[in-house]
């Protein structure tokens, strides 16, 4: 994979529109650390979040003010790998989807070519701050200039025509744990992985437990409809979240009395071709209710043919 023409144009801007799969988490910490540091000089500033946010798309038009400098943000994503966007475009930057507490974010600053100064830094180091979830002013330094948000476009693949129905994460209070977040569906396009992502991942999307407990019964049913739907679609992967952290073993977490009646579950599916999403949710909310016996019948190693 070769990009050329760099100069003048924005590094997110150009990867989102190529949509490269050769672009791997590797490939792309190289191309950053080779075109933007080493070669057009670009200015850094990197965290360790220290806070999750689940939303940072409207962040784009305050970064769409800062005409004055160029700016590439990469994110450490737990699953989908090094994703990078232009932040001043909110397609892109909606692609990291939720910012976890304790990844990496790193911010490059520069001017496309031309030697940076002191603005750069300053920029790098202020646009962090916005990711950190901070109110910050720039200079007028940086807001006036020729670096303005360029219209950009990916091409369509096959997987993209039946994209599931997004939600948009809200904090809400649910169970003895106190706040724990929940999802309220609204209807529209999944959003795009943002540029350079090795595949597609849905939002998250919440299961409020409707049993008294969730319990081992609870638990096998959840394990068995995922098993069905991994069945159905190998190529895809289900994540499961609870109180923000991502359930590796359901065994582990949901044990009798761990979970109670109100919790909010959190899941969601990542490859190409995303689909029934929909049934997925159904499905896991009947098996968080007492219903859940349904998804119990048949040998204990069967595969039950759900979707």
């Amino acid at each position: 994979m070769e990009i050329a023409g760099s100069a003048g144009a924005n590094l997110g801007d150009i990867i989102y529109e190529l949509d490269d799969d050769e672009l791997t988490s590797s490939r792309i910490g190289l191309l950053l650390r080779m075109l933007l540091v080493d070669k057009l000089g670009y200015k850094t500033a990197s965290s360790n979040l220290s806070g999750t946010i689940d939303d940072i798309s409207a962040l784009a038009k305050v970064f769409g003010k800062w005409n004055g400098v160029d700016l590439v943000a990469a994110y450490y994503h737990p699953e989908l790998g090094l994703l990078i966007a232009n932040p001043k475009v909110a397609e892109e930057l909606a692609g990291f989807g939720q910012l976890r507490k304790r990844e990496l974010m790193v911010v490059y600053a520069g001017f496309q070519g031309k030697e940076t100064n002191d603005n750069c830094q300053k920029a790098a180091d202020l646009a962090l701050r916005l990711f950190e979830g901070s109110k910050v002013t720039p200079p007028a330094s940086l807001t006036k200039g020729k670096y303005t948000v360029k219209k950009v476009s990916k091409p369509k693949k096959a997987s993209d025509e039946k994209p599931a129905k997004s939600k948009t994460s809200v904090k809400g209070k649910a169970g003895a744990k106190g706040k724990v977040a929940a999802s309220v569906a609204k209807k529209g396009e999944q959003p795009k992985a943002a540029a350079g992502s090795p595949k597609n991942m849905t939002p998250r999307y919440a299961v409020i437990v409707q049993n008294e407990l969730f319990h081992n019964g609870n638990v096998e049913a959840w394990k068995r409809i995922v098993a069905s739907y991994k069945a159905k679609h190998p190529n895809l992967t289900v994540y499961i979240y609870y109180e923000n952290e991502r359930i590796l073993d359901i065994n582990s977490l949901f044990k009798w009395g761990k979970v109670k009646h109100g919790t909010a579950i959190e899941f969601a599916v990542a490859g190409e071709g995303i689909q029934d999403v929909a049934k997925l949710q159904r499905y896991l909310a009947q098996g968080a209710s007492q219903m859940f016996e349904a998804f119990l019948r048949g040998p204990v190693n069967s595969v039950l043919k759900l979707f």
